[in-house]
């Protein structure tokens, strides 16, 4: 226990500060997507504090940031402007549909943790998970490209002349600090030190840049000041509980609740290979679920794992919990007794963060593979980075896991092999090699000659497996067709999982399954668990 204490205090002041620096990056970010969402700054902000300290305790993925994201946001912004229209001027009524909306979203992700559904998350190839950062690093980027805008006569234009150099350089000295700060010290938190050297600039230099509280008042908010977060009654005053309700927000929940799962499985599983540690995919998902309950119940916008934060996190040296909870609890401080201060923190040292974490984040060995893999992998790789600029990280994923598994499909049904032999007896042997599945029974079919073949015929499956329902019809219909011809028919060689799906397919596999065998690679085939714990109890 002693040493377990010392472990993680040894890293306390990294996850402290680390914490701190995440905090003030999380402020614009919270605030941004509020915008886009079409709802105040504090719902984002309190949702970026409670999403945050809730997973950071409870979930999976000790060191990963959670909040507001962009990715929710963009469809969000349908939810609560349909949700306005249904109530009279000024009611806001879009408002409570979208935490009713949250709440249903965090049952859902809570019921993908109870099921155990966050293991599906290893069923993403790399390729998609390359995709998915590249992506991701390119969204980031473009999000970025908004903050050299400023508003003429009401309309955002992009900053010019002196404006537009000041911004240019306050960011290059933001990035230069990260990028040259760790090579004299890794014991200071690069990017807080950045963040805090410009905003000294700025403000004791008197220039005249735009910063958080510009940027928050020229979204129409008021400013960051708020309170604690007050439990929403009137969501059951104003939502009403009936179906019509349902049938409005669960096509939204369901929508959001994949896309937060989806982003914070692959923002788990990039941290793990950051850290080389491994993280609770279930737990995570309980995590966000509950987190997302909560944060509806109290008036935040929802959220899932935010792959900038983190990794800020991460670059930093926040290993432990303790790195999310003082992120959290730092944010809700500026909120209640920092906002004047953080108001005055220039946007362009928040910038020049995040394009550190685009050049961090994005998969830079990707240009070096480009002809060193399969041109179907590549042709993933880039699928995926195309459809999260353009659409959605959801679409993006499913989109390259489907196109991945028809390639796997389609790469696996031409390996289907049938080596045929006579034997002395004048039975004719076809041996198959290669997976029988939906894929390869086409292929499958076209080995056998049921018209010449003798009166004797075995089919030999012990470098095969039957793996679907359409394999099984293949066998049954050729089964058929042999006995139809007057011919004798015999199936060897299947592994017991196999010779269970038949028999339970149809009795007639029964009186051509051949049960008693005396071959030791059909043992070994049939039986590959029983193999290998009979190796365990050798000592090697």
């Amino acid at each position: 226990m002693t040493e377990f204490i010392r472990k993680r205090a040894a890293n306390a002041k990294n996850d402290i500060l680390s914490g701190i620096t995440v905090a003030l990056a999380l402020v614009p970010e919270a605030v941004a997507f509020a915008f886009v969402a079409g709802v105040d700054p504090l719902v984002g902000l309190y949702a970026a504090f409670m999403i945050g300290l809730i997973t950071s305790i409870f979930g999976g993925r000790p060191g990963m940031i959670s909040g507001a994201t962009g990715a929710l946001a963009v469809v969000m912004v349908h939810l609560v402007a349909e949700g306005n229209a249904m109530g009279a001027e000024g009611e806001n009524l879009g408002l409570y549909y979208l935490f009713a909306t949250v709440i249903l979203m965090g049952i859902i992700q809570m019921l993908a943790g109870v099921f155990k559904l966050g293991k599906f998350v290893r069923l993403i190839p790399h390729p998609v998970m390359m995709g998915f950062v590249n992506g991701l690093a390119i969204v980031i980027f473009i999000a970025q490209l908004g903050m050299f805008t400023s508003i003429e006569n009401g309309t955002a234009v992009w900053m010019h002349g002196k404006e537009l150099w000041v911004m240019i350089g306050l960011v290059t000295l933001t990035m230069g600090i990260m990028f040259g700060l760790p090579k004299l010290t890794k014991k200071l938190p690069e990017a807080l030190i950045a963040i805090l050297v410009v905003s000294a600039i700025v403000i004791f230099g008197g220039l005249d840049v735009a910063t958080v509280g510009s940027f928050i008042r020229e979204g129409g908010g008021s400013g960051l000041e708020g309170g604690l977060p007050s439990f929403q009654w009137d969501i059951f005053n104003k939502v009403p509980l009936n179906l019509q309700t349902l049938k409005f927000i669960a096509p939204y929940a369901l929508i959001l609740a994949a896309v937060g799962l989806i982003e914070s499985l692959m923002t788990l599983n990039l941290i793990d290979e950051l850290t080389e540690t491994r993280g609770n995919a279930n737990r995570e998902c309980l995590a966000q679920g509950g987190a997302n309950i909560v944060t509806g119940l109290f008036g935040g916008m929802g959220g899932c794992a935010m792959i900038g934060q983190s990794i800020i996190n991460i670059k930093g040296g926040g290993r432990t919990r303790l790195s999310g909870i003082v992120a959290a609890i730092g944010l809700l401080m500026f909120i209640l007794f920092g906002s004047s201060l953080i108001e005055q923190v220039p946007i362009a040292a928040l910038v020049g963060v995040m394009f550190m974490v685009v050049i961090g984040t994005f998969a830079w060995s990707s240009f070096r593979i480009f002809n060193k893999i399969p041109r179907s992998d590549l042709f993933v790789l880039i699928l995926v980075s195309g459809l999260t600029v353009i659409f959605d990280l959801a679409i993006a994923v499913f989109s390259g896991v489907i196109v991945s598994a028809l390639v796997f499909a389609w790469e696996n049904a031409k390996r289907i092999r049938a080596r045929k032999r006579m034997r002395a007896d004048g039975t004719k042997i076809y041996e198959i090699w290669g997976p029988l599945f939906f894929g390869s029974i086409k292929a499958f079919n076209e080995k056998f000659d049921v018209k010449n073949d003798p009166e004797k015929v075995e089919i030999d499956f012990v470098e095969s497996r039957i793996s679907d329902h359409s394999a099984l019809e293949a066998v049954y219909n050729l089964v058929n067709k042999y006995e139809e011809a007057g011919k004798s028919i015999k199936l060897k060689h299947l592994s017991e999982d196999c010779k269970e799906l038949l028999y339970k397919s149809s009795p007639k596999f029964r009186e051509v399954v051949v049960e008693d065998i005396d071959d030791p690679r059909y043992h070994l085939a049939a039986n590959p668990e029983k193999f290998t714990k009979s190796l365990s109890e050798y000592d090697f």
